[in-house]
């Protein structure tokens, strides 16, 4: 996820500006799709005991893990996010062998939200930790097996599933044991705060104000700074709550929105008349003309759905997931798009062979019925191929970095096979449309052109993360920008007529529509060239190679929170007599750092969180272990905290009932809500008057 994802070219508005908006619709649904509520599974785990022998046994650890969601391995690099790995609270009478490992080979790529290499699982994986038992009467094993889920658009924080191993559990050894254990065993042991796999407290950055110490977990609950406000935001009408649906809705409408780019192309474009013409003119019925039409139309649908299907099928989602952020995939695909932009410049000619629309021409005359229809609409998806092509190509990829699932693809196919059959029924059904239709001309090469500028800028986009996988540094953010604006300044040109390609008609006049394209695509060149030099570019910020990769940036408006502990933040609130704003954020949260580059640094939004408001940023993967582990009751079961990071990740659950981030909410000094919360939403206005809500409520307490 994820969201985070995902990923779209800027693409320049021209005669196709629609499909600009097609290529990244599917992805800002991404950041539709989050939500804040409580997500409890997406990974669940089993555990069993194998007897090796009388003094060896393996504990075996088996995750279940839901699609989308992906379990990071047990060996990751530094500063990404949390391997999976064992934590150990006590162990008696026996010794751990090794470590956690697993004999399923991770999916190793290159994330390019967290800029690593990572290794992860998907679907079932079974994780194994040897023990050698060396005293069997003293035996105690209680530990927890820590991890963290993502998917595409969001990272769920780090997460314990607690354990503890019985006697009875070792085999025939143990069962001896176990009698003379219960005899000697204390009714109470005390937790050892010792854990395996943790970075430890000397290599973290501690925190010097944690106010809750483990004998205070009772007056976690009673505390009224504590106590849930899940009901006040929920009576605000809090949409973060609710699970956000529609992303399967939106993948339909950026398919359809593709589709109608793929219209005015000259491949199909010549088609819409000729085709309709046809069946009208194939029986003296109109209505059967009619009838013959519409089933022509469901024929491309049932066509191009079967595509989405079958890609599906062949590679699954997961599969589609990986590929969506595989570096090698991504360079081949930047090739392609760079192949597909040379062709309509008009170097060549992109066409299928022949041999295969003769063969569905000589099907469709030999056919009868609606087999002979279908058979015509397969010949008009292989003849439209090199216009469509790139479309589909990249409406495919896109739709599979969502987390809808299996389904994503076909319903991205639906809606462009919905545009595409939309005039060919609506024409034939009223065939007096076809003499206002657009007649073919130079302007469908025009189009064609622009379709060339945008298909080379898209192709940078991929291959910028083969870049980032590799470390090649051949496109640094500054070369990247600086591409972008000649690719701009060139499309602007082009569409003034400056410039001509082989198979251009002479311009003598610059069409009207096209001036004003040109002035947009001039004033898009001029809107990045800041970017040179570090400016954000907040419309490009999620497009754009990381602002770590460029050399000269003099750019520092950045907003720090002042506090990163909850009650020191409120006790200094109650001092200046300021609301607050808490940030629910963690280090491995990509849309966290795309709201403070495209949202903090708003003038207004910056001087707000810093005037206006005691901002308090809790860190839900801080990994700096607790004094002492915290044990509380959640859901029914006891549930440790270990780290700063397990703390304030409880406390936005136990609060305010969500787990996603980024979260934002504002509270009054008792800590009770000011407004409904906000989640990802990179809409300045909407996040000013999320803050100036929170005011006027405070204001009105006061």
């Amino acid at each position: 996820m994820n969201q985070q994802t995902r990923s779209f070219a800027p693409l320049r508005p021209s005669l196709s500006a629609v499909r600009r908006f097609v290529l990244s619709l599917s992805i800002l649904l991404l950041g539709m799709g989050l939500n804040a509520q409580v997500i409890r599974d997406a990974v669940t785990w089993s555990r069993s005991v194998e007897d090796k022998s009388p003094t060896e046994k393996v504990l075996v650890f088996t995750a279940t893990v839901k699609n989308p969601w992906h379990l990071y391995g047990t060996e990751l690099p530094k500063g990404g996010p949390t391997p999976t790995h064992l934590l150990v609270d006590k162990i008696e009478g026996a010794e751990l062998v090794g470590g956690l490992t697993s004999a399923q080979k991770p999916v190793e790529m290159y994330d390019p939200n967290f800029e690593m290499t990572l290794r992860f699982y998907s679907g079932k994986v079974t994780f194994r930790q040897k023990i050698r038992i060396t005293d069997p009467k003293k035996f105690a094993f209680v530990g927890a097996i820590r991890y963290m889920a993502c998917n595409d658009e969001q990272c769920l924080p780090p997460a314990n599933w607690e354990f503890t191993v019985q006697p009875k559990e070792l085999g025939k050894l143990g069962d001896a044991a176990a009698t003379k254990l219960t005899e000697d065993a204390p009714a109470t042991t005390e937790a050892s705060a010792a854990s395996l796999g943790e970075p430890s407290a000397d290599s973290v950055a501690s925190v010097d104000t944690l106010s809750v110490a483990p004998q205070d977990t009772a007056a976690i609950a009673s505390s009224d700074l504590w106590a849930p406000v899940i009901p006040e935001l929920k009576a605000y009408g809090d949409k973060a709550l609710n699970q956000a649906e529609g992303s399967l809705w939106m993948l339909l409408i950026g398919g359809f929105l593709g589709g109608l780019v793929a219209l005015v192309t000259p491949c199909v474009w010549p088609m819409i008349p000729m085709t309709v013409s046809f069946f009208l003119k194939r029986s003296s019925d109109r209505k059967k003309g009619i009838r013959d039409a519409l089933l022509y139309g469901i024929g491309i649908i049932v066509i191009y759905v079967s595509l989405g299907l079958i890609v599906s099928a062949v590679f699954g989602s997961d599969a589609l997931n990986n590929l969506a952020t595989n570096a090698i995939f991504n360079v081949a695909f930047f090739i392609l798009l760079v192949i597909f932009a040379i062709s309509f410049f008009g170097a060549f000619e992109l066409v299928l062979p022949a041999s295969w629309t003769a063969k569905m021409d000589a099907k469709a005359d030999s056919a009868s019925g609606f087999i002979s229809i279908f058979f015509m609409a397969f010949t008009l998806a292989l003849v439209s191929f090199s216009c469509t092509g790139p479309i589909i190509g990249t409406l495919l990829v896109q739709a599979a970095t969502s987390s809808s699932g299996m389904l994503a693809p076909a319903v991205g196919m639906l809606g462009f096979a919905l545009a595409l059959a939309l005039p060919f029924t609506l024409f034939a059904i009223f065939p007096n449309l076809l003499q206002s239709m657009p007649k073919s001309g130079g302007w469908m090469n025009s189009v064609k052109v622009v379709l060339a500028f945008i298909e080379l800028a898209l192709a940078l986009k991929f291959l910028s993360i083969a870049d980032l996988a590799y470390g090649w540094r051949i496109l640094d953010r500054e070369v990247f920008l600086s591409l972008w604006i000649v690719i701009a300044i060139l499309l602007g040109l082009y569409l003034l007529g400056k410039i001509r390609f082989p198979h251009d008609a002479p311009q003598e006049k610059t069409p009207i529509p096209a001036l004003f394209l040109a002035i947009i695509s001039f004033s898009f060149a001029v809107y990045m060239m800041p970017g040179l030099v570090g400016a954000p570019l907040r419309a490009i910020s999620a497009f754009a190679p990381p602002l770590r990769t460029q050399d000269l940036n003099l750019y520092n408006g950045e907003v720090h929170a002042k506090f990163d502990d909850y009650d020191a933040g409120m006790a200094y609130a109650r001092q200046v007599g300021k609301p607050v704003m808490i940030d629910f954020s963690g280090y491995g949260c990509v849309n966290c750092r795309k709201m403070e580059a495209s949202v903090w640094i708003d003038p207004n939004v910056k001087h707000m969180l810093e005037e206006d408001y005691v901002l308090i940023t809790l860190m839900v993967d801080e990994k700096a272990p607790l004094k002492e582990p915290i044990e509380i009751m959640e859901n029914g079961e006891k549930v440790k905290l270990r780290t700063v990071g397990d703390k304030w990740s409880y406390f936005q659950r136990m609060k305010f009932g969500a787990n996603a981030q980024p979260f934002y909410v504002l509270l009054d000094h008792q800590g009770k809500p000011l407004a409904p919360s906000y989640a990802f939403n990179e809409d300045v206005s909407a996040y000013l008057n999320f803050l100036k809500s929170g005011l006027s409520e405070f204001a009105k307490r006061k």
